[in-house]
């Protein structure tokens, strides 16, 4: 039987490794957040559609924030019972036996292998070769990318175009799971944390084995994928040096890495239960947990090994979602206004934006299309639109975004999803939230503490690993800090707006792939 007073007490030491920003806290296995500190991540993005990171500096960073948070005080550190890792995936960091990396972290939106990912399994059929994609729907609900970009095709980018690299390489390791490692000495993954490789049979969630057949296909090195374990469960404890240069006491567990798509589940009270979250970070998705694999391809939307047994979380992405206004504001406003500036012009500006439609695919799209030559664009400018209306319609382009994405996740559950819980950097802009709300026509519930929403989720997983955390209570550990509801006056303009939004796409889709596709999808 659970101490209920338990998880209030004994905290995690929390790690939210980001594409663009890292974060690091201490949360009661609770959730409730005591402390936290980022730092900036950065991207070094190459010809060919290369795009890596330094998973050396990741650590180094990581290092200085986790001393800075023993020795803040913010809590006892004997308290401290578990380390908990989240943040990005479908990228690869290859390491050697001792996980220090021997090379960069190839990044999610690398699609440098695709050539070879095409020789694997390209084909006629939506891209690919019939019979692979029919092994790999089956088995696991999804199948590698035929752009390279996700980890079989890094990991055939490495092993043909870097073969120093690749022959130093003892393990290739999603983000969550090389930092798990460089706590204790030894490499694990779990079927969460190894969604994008496509290499498990999602049928069974929980056997922890990659499927022989699909490694054949991928045409990989199995010898250097990591052994599995359960998902929130604990794979390892912390290394005696690293919890003294730390400041941890010993036995400190490791609580085995998870995607920020699964943080995100626990973290927005929506583990169970048929509730909804969509996250507005650097980039976006709509999810919820179900009972029951399903894929469907043409909209890039499937069901992944979930957190609790026999489960699965529905998987989606738009590849740029808060990255727009952070764009808006460094490139088109030269950097001179705060973000509550841009958003302050754009409640100026009011409903629809004076008629300007911004379509938000800036590094191209996944889902509701796969498309990597999509571009963004503002339409319908007039020589009265000025920032505040194209504010305005960048904020109200990512909602129409997210509702042609919504839409097709309700279609995919065959049920209505509301409310929608939000999370995120974006979701602490009263606006946003409310433009969402009104785009949506669904109730929105904004959690608490909206930015670190993945450090509160990893620290319950953490919770539940150590059985400090019931699975059934687990939801109820979230409290909602703001609603949101749908306003009838702002429908008209929405629905006007709207109504033209996914055909923009249509008619240009062609012109993308004219003048972006030779790129191979980089950004």
């Amino acid at each position: 039987m659970t101490d209920p007073a338990r998880p209030h007490d004994r905290y995690a030491l929390v790690i939210d490794l980001g594409t663009s920003n890292l974060k690091v806290g201490l949360a009661s296995l609770a959730g409730s957040v005591a402390w936290t500190a980022g730092a900036p991540v950065r991207t070094e993005l190459t010809d060919g559609g290369g795009a890596e990171q330094d998973a050396g500096e990741w650590w180094r960073l990581i290092r200085s924030a986790c001393r800075d948070a023993v020795a803040s005080g913010a809590v006892p550190a004997e308290a401290i019972a578990a380390v908990s890792v989240t943040g990005q995936w479908a990228s690869t960091v290859p390491v050697g036996e001792d996980g220090a990396p021997v090379g960069p972290c190839v990044l999610w939106m690398d699609s440098r292998g695709a050539p070879h990912a095409r020789r694997r399994f390209g084909g006629p059929v939506s891209g690919y070769a019939p019979l692979p994609l029919l092994t790999w729907v089956r088995k696991t609900g999804g199948a590698p990318s035929t752009s390279g970009a996700d980890p079989i095709g890094h990991m055939l980018h490495l092993e043909h175009d870097r073969p120093q690299i690749a022959r130093a390489a003892r393990w290739y390791l999603e983000p969550v799971d090389y930092v798990s490692m460089r706590f204790t000495g030894a490499a694990a993954a779990s079927p969460a944390s190894m969604t994008a490789a496509w290499l498990t049979d999602n049928r069974r969630p929980g056997a922890l084995r990659y499927d022989p057949a699909l490694v054949r296909l991928a045409g990989v090195d199995a010898a250097k994928l990591p052994p599995l374990r359960p998902t929130a469960s604990v794979t390892g404890t912390v290394r005696d040096d690293v919890a003294a240069d730390l400041g941890l006491p010993p036995g400190v567990a490791v609580v085995a890495g998870t995607p920020d798509l699964h943080s995100a589940a626990a973290g927005a009270g929506t583990l169970g239960g048929g509730r909804s979250h969509l996250a507005f970070c650097t980039t976006s998705w709509v999810s919820c947990t179900v009972g029951f694999k399903k894929t469907d391809a043409i909209r890039q939307i499937a069901t992944v090994p979930g957190v609790l047994p026999g489960s699965y979380v529905v998987a989606n992405n738009h590849e740029t979602a808060g990255a727009c206004l952070q764009w808006l504001r460094d490139r088109v406003a030269g950097g001179r206004l705060s973000f509550d500036e841009l958003t302050g012009m754009a409640a100026g500006a009011g409903p629809g934006a004076g008629g300007v439609l911004f379509t938000p695919w800036l590094a191209g799209e996944r889902s509701p299309v796969d498309d990597r030559n999509a571009r963004a664009g503002f339409h319908n400018l007039s020589l009265g639109s000025g920032l505040a209306e194209m504010a305005r319609a960048v904020l109200e382009g990512v909602a129409f975004n997210n509702r042609w994405l919504y839409e097709a996740v309700e279609r995919f559950t065959r049920r209505r999803l509301e409310p929608v819980r939000v999370f995120g950097g974006g979701a602490r802009s009263d606006l946003w939230c409310q433009i969402h709300a009104d785009v949506l026509g669904r109730v929105v519930e904004r959690v608490e503490d909206p930015v670190h929403a993945n450090l509160r989720g990893a620290a319950i997983l953490a919770g539940l690993a150590l059985g400090a955390v019931d699975a059934a209570a687990a939801g109820a550990l979230v409290p909602v800090e703001a609603t949101f509801r749908p306003d009838p006056s702002a429908r008209a303009a929405y629905e006007r707006l709207y109504a033209e939004f996914p055909g923009l796409y249509r008619a240009q889709k062609g012109m993308f792939a004219r003048l972006n596709g030779h790129r191979a999808g980089a950004p």
